[in-house]
């Protein structure tokens, strides 16, 4: 009798393992579409990437977000998380995937697998509509006051080219403002924001010449799914197939921002 007991003891631990294991073992993919939906984590803070309008989440990020979802035949179940926290909340299995312009790193492909990219972008520069002789480069700046935002990486990258008057701006609506009227020679930002701080502010600028390397943002996902990296690879090449993909990055920003930035 005592052996029998044990031997059932151990058949239960047994069974309790197996399950275990199986539910390990099982594939994003199989998650998601049991649970009926993709939980999709984002700043919402991040105009026109992806924030909060009348209260509701909107943006670039937002709508794809939603296409995907509907590609997997599921919905898309939105979480907001601060920048600083999101990928540690990937890392946690608080959601499946985050849709935030993460950049695909090697650094990041250590911890998490990605999709294939969905935005290409880089530095670029800002000019007036009517310029006659923009600039091609940094170096064609030298001698000339170029504007940026506080706090962000582009004052560095003018520095490493040396003899351009940087000056600093609390927001873009300011150094457009200067762009426009003169006091600056021109203004550097991202090459996906130009075109929306043109429609936004609707002031007489445009892209420029593109600089630097080009960043590839992806989707990243816990590691070991290999049925939803094709699965979310394969959405993502089938909205830009029927056109879908184009259709929502123009609505947010003039152009196909799966495609390298203008200039390059």
């Amino acid at each position: 009798m005592k052996w029998n007991r044990i031997w059932k003891k151990l058949f239960v631990a047994a069974g309790i393992l197996a399950v275990f294991a199986h539910a390990q073992a099982q594939d994003l993919l199989d998650t998601v579409r049991q649970r009926g939906s993709l939980r999709v984590a984002l700043e919402g803070t991040y105009p026109p990437f992806n924030f909060r309008e009348n209260g509701q989440l909107v943006g670039f990020e937002v709508e794809l977000a939603k296409a995907l979802a509907a590609k997997l035949g599921v919905k898309a179940e939105f979480t907001t998380s601060e920048w600083s926290a999101i990928l540690a909340g990937l890392q946690a299995g608080k959601y499946d995937v985050v849709i935030n312009q993460v950049t695909i790193t090697d650094k990041r492909k250590e911890a998490f697998d990605f999709s294939d990219p969905y935005t290409l972008s880089s530095p670029q520069l800002i000019i007036r509509r009517n310029e006659a002789n923009p600039p091609t480069s940094l170096q064609a700046l030298k001698g000339k006051k170029l504007g940026v935002g506080q706090g962000t990486n582009y004052a560095d990258l003018a520095k490493e080219v040396g003899g351009i008057d940087i000056r600093t701006y609390p927001g873009s609506q300011e150094y457009l403002q200067d762009l426009v009227a003169g006091r600056i020679d021109a203004a550097l930002n991202d090459s996906l924001l130009i075109p929306y701080l043109a429609k936004k502010t609707r002031l007489p600028v445009k892209p420029g010449a593109a600089l630097g390397e080009v960043s590839k943002a992806g989707i990243p996902f816990a590691k070991g799914n290999p049925k939803f990296k094709a699965a979310i690879n394969q959405a993502l090449a089938s909205l830009k197939a029927d056109g879908s993909f184009a259709k929502i990055s123009n609505k947010w920003f003039e152009r196909d921002v799966s495609l390298p930035p203008h200039g390059r």
